[in-house]
């Protein structure tokens, strides 16, 4: 089946977006981070993210099943010429298909008017690093720590 890239509108994919979030963090994140956060991150805690945070959110689906998300948007006033991929997150069973690609894609192409892309890595996560890296990110050897999540993220940045 087909995989389709749109934004997040109905309550059903606002749903699903929560799903895949809570579900790759269950999945990917212990070891990496605070195992606490991770048992108090719930899929009601996901849900009410997904539903206070839906500007430049875009879904992929097959089907009407939501399978991966990503969002995007400027870095902030700091870096006005830099856009920033937030989260990008594909449920496990469909790594390695391309559906990350399509997403990330998708996401470039709306952050098309910044000659800087960066993101934030969990430390740890080569899985996600050497994605990235595919994707045309560098690491910048800049790191910061989350007290909430008790877990470095790395930076990544990628050039036009």
């Amino acid at each position: 089946m087909p995989i389709t890239i749109k934004p997040m509108e109905t309550e059903d994919e606002i749903k699903g977006k929560a799903f895949v979030h809570w579900k790759c963090w269950q999945v990917t994140y212990p070891g990496l981070m605070s195992q606490a956060y991770l048992d108090n991150f719930t899929l009601e805690k996901s849900e009410e993210r997904a539903r206070a945070w839906r500007d430049n959110i875009l879904v992929a689906k097959e089907g009407d099943r939501v399978i991966g998300f990503v969002g995007y948007g400027s870095s902030g006033p700091d870096a006005p010429d830099t856009g920033e991929v937030f989260a990008l997150y594909v449920l496990p069973e469909y790594h390695g298909t391309g559906v990350g690609r399509q997403l990330m894609d998708a996401a470039l192409e709306k952050l098309a008017g910044y000659p800087k892309i960066c993101l934030w890595a969990v430390k740890g996560n080569g899985r996600a690093v050497r994605f990235y890296e595919k994707c045309g990110f560098c690491l910048t050897g800049e790191e910061k720590f989350t007290k909430s999540v008790s877990a470095y993220g790395i930076r990544m940045l990628k050039e036009r």
